[in-house]
């Protein structure tokens, strides 16, 4: 299929969650070096660093803006003696006291009450898992180019949250492809418990031991008003503090700062949340990994509407956390064993992009992660039979 050249074109930005470790490869026990810079902050505790890359133009644009800023961050903390940790689980930790919850003061002390609320909720153990966030949008020009209707913001608005629909249906093959943290210290469980363990999840922070709320949030999708009145719900009853502590693996953002009264001038852009950091990669993110999950909003945004029914924003939470398993052997998406499914929706996104060379080099990039999977697993169990 032709695409034109707007298909390809939008705004893209990563934010990354790390660690500051010393150098014995402990929680550093410093504050926060960096002020209150909005590109190089810091999520839920003080020994956390969160680097923000402004709107990019491209992902090769984005992934090179945070080259730029990892090397400001490890240039600063090598004169500390501290370093990143480059891994979505923890390193060893003696208990609760070494995780200082981040210590917004002044016009930003809002957000430190708000991290010890999650704290008493969630523990803090919880909240020192990092990972990945990739956000994107379509270009203006290829959405008024397909805009059917009269009314392009409201046609906009349309496009966004069927895409979102999608995106949430869909989210545990990304992650299904790029899980890269399977193995923990035993610290993580309990105090005084230490020891590298490998667990049954390829990637702890989609697990059911991860990011998830106590209960599994049910949303509408008829109109941004229904979306945010139905995310409201569940903060007016008390079963979320704001709306940032909507734990899915993707999030519609709004313009301007996140909440939902944002929404009423309008959908921003889609926030990928699944992905982890990979201790393989300086980064921490692979470039093609992130091309492919462009390429997949892409190939979504084509699929037609359907009735995203509760149980199925159920099931697609059960899916991601599925995913998230070291062993993905008896797993069922819509019926068919996981990597099977994933492997005929690589085959369709061939079809879309036959016509792109370079998405096609991309595709082959993820799918031969699935032959490898597979072929583990039939090695595995080969071996587990004799």
């Amino acid at each position: 299929m032709q695409h034109p050249p707007a298909f390809y074109q939008g705004k893209f930005g990563i934010e990354r969650e790390t660690l500051r470790v010393d150098r014995n490869g402990r929680l550093a026990q410093t504050p926060h070096p960096f002020g209150d810079s909005e590109t190089i902050t810091r999520d839920f505790c003080e020994n956390q660093i969160e680097l923000v890359t402004p709107v990019c133009s491209s992902v090769a644009e984005a992934v090179e803006s945070l080259r730029q800023l990892d090397r400001t961050v490890r240039d600063t903390l090598a004169e500390r003696g501290e370093t990143l940790w480059l891994s979505s689980n923890p390193p060893h930790i003696e208990n609760e006291a070494e995780i200082p919850v981040a210590n917004f003061t002044g016009m930003q002390s809002g957000k430190r009450r708000y991290r010890e609320q999650l704290e008493r909720r969630y523990g803090k153990r919880l909240m020192l898992f990092s990972g990945i966030h990739f956000n994107l949008s379509f270009s203006e020009d290829y959405l008024r180019e397909i805009c059917t209707e009269s009314d392009y913001q409201a046609f906009r608005t349309a496009f966004y949250l069927r895409l979102y629909q999608q995106a949430l249906r869909h989210s545990w093959l990304p992650l299904l492809l790029t899980a890269a943290s399977p193995f923990y210290d035993r610290s993580l469980d309990a105090d005084g418990a230490s020891g590298t363990v490998r667990s049954e999840y390829a990637s702890m922070r989609s697990s059911v031991r991860g990011y998830w709320n106590e209960f599994v949030p049910v949303l509408r999708f008829d109109s941004i008003s229904g979306l945010t009145d139905s995310i409201r719900y569940y903060v007016e009853k008390g079963l979320l503090f704001s709306a940032s502590e909507l734990y899915l693996p993707v999030r519609l953002k709004p313009r301007g700062t996140f909440s939902l009264e944002a929404f009423a001038d309008g959908i921003s852009h889609i926030e990928l949340r699944m992905f982890d950091l990979n201790p393989l990669e300086p980064l921490g993110i692979c470039e093609t990994d992130l091309e492919f999950a462009h390429l997949l909003m892409l190939y979504l945004s084509s699929l037609p509407a359907f009735d995203f029914t509760p149980e199925m924003q159920r099931q697609a939470v059960q899916d991601h956390q599925n995913a998230a398993l070291y062993d993905p052997e008896g797993v069922q998406i819509s019926g068919v064993p996981i990597l099977e499914r994933a492997e005929q929706i690589l085959t369709e996104m061939r079809s879309f992009f036959a016509e792109n060379p370079a998405a096609c080099e991309i595709l082959d990039y993820e799918q031969a992660k699935l032959q490898n999977r597979l072929c583990t697993r039939i090695s595995n169990n080969y071996f587990d039979r004799g």
